[in-house]
């Protein structure tokens, strides 16, 4: 299935000037106020070619940003995966070995297996147990309307909505089911855990949107939690949807297939025939059923779409 093109208007830029933080790990960085406040971390580069989260991260590290309470930390997560980035291939830096989203479960982590991935992720644990609160910046390959993803828990919720921008969500009310995601790692993942933990899908990777928005979610984010003071001309949150995520379906074979072409939001009515793999079918599990990110290129193994419903 022939796929429009990317349109390049932001690219990676050099991150070595950042590579030496202030704890101990490379490409992490971290401000206290001195006061009583919760500890925010702000993740970039899950992915190495969802660029607009390096644009985030290097705005509030270039600006001098600085927590008026509690503690903030800055991270850059896949700087191996993004140091690949080739613009003619630029869909196969997301990742060298592992999903570094997918990669968080307690058995990952304490097993044997190893990446690139995989090590960093190890390194990377504490910085995020340590966090109370945590927005991970991520966007799609489809030029799709921004949303936010996050556990179904009410405290992921209500900080979601309140925020407001971006106005759509997808809620996950059983997890992923293709593995274990950052923002679910440890107490994050428990339905008594205290602090929220969100995901932000800010657009296509290599739009200059992408990047405002992730840039202003950020500093939303930081506002909510008083370590910013909000921005003047933010605007009130207006009417939101919420879809509900029912299924993360698999590519099995080579010969995935949609039935048409798809970017993400499409709906389908009850059965409706949304894609083919080999002798697999996958249909709409119910009426209004709308897909999101739908794969560019099916890989076996890795996710092929997302369906959900509307709340």
């Amino acid at each position: 299935m022939t796929q429009n093109p990317p349109v390049f208007e932001v690219l990676p830029r050099d991150l070595s000037a950042y590579r030496q933080g202030n704890v101990g790990i490379d490409y992490v960085h971290r401000f206290e106020s001195g006061k009583p406040g919760p500890h925010v971390l702000i993740n970039a580069l899950t992915h190495g070619n969802e660029i607009c989260g390096m644009v985030a991260a290097t705005h509030l590290l270039d600006t001098g940003v600085r927590p008026l309470v509690g503690t903030l930390t800055v991270s850059f997560a896949n700087v191996a995966a993004y140091a690949s980035f080739d613009q003619s291939r630029p869909f196969e830096s997301r990742q060298l070995v592992h999903n570094l989203n997918r990669i968080w479960s307690a058995g990952e982590l304490d097993g044997t297996a190893d990446s690139p991935e995989l090590q960093r992720a190890r390194v990377l644990r504490p910085v995020v147990a340590a966090a109370d609160h945590i927005l991970d910046i991520h966007s799609t390959s489809q030029d799709v309307q921004p949303f936010w993803v996050y556990p179904a828990y009410q405290r992921n919720a209500d900080v979601a909505l309140a925020i407001g921008r971006p106005p759509v969500h997808l809620v996950m009310p059983s997890g992923l089911g293709s593995g274990t995601p950052l923002i679910q790692h440890g107490r994050h993942g428990q339905a008594d855990g205290k602090g929220v933990a969100l995901v932000v899908e800010c657009g296509q990777h290599f739009r200059q949107s992408a990047a405002d928005m992730a840039t202003a979610v950020a500093l939303d984010f930081l506002a909510h939690f008083g370590l910013v003071a909000p921005a003047a001309d933010r605007p009130a949150p207006g009417a939101q949807r919420r879809y509900e995520l029912l299924e993360t379906c698999m590519v099995r074979t080579a010969d995935f297939r949609f039935i048409r072409p798809v970017q993400g939001f499409e709906v389908f009515a009850k059965g409706d025939l949304i894609a083919t793999d080999g002798p697999h079918e996958i249909r709409a599990l119910c009426d209004d059923c709308t897909i999101l990110m739908p794969t560019r290129e099916p890989i076996v193994g890795r996710e092929a779409v997302y369906l959900t419903r509307p709340l």
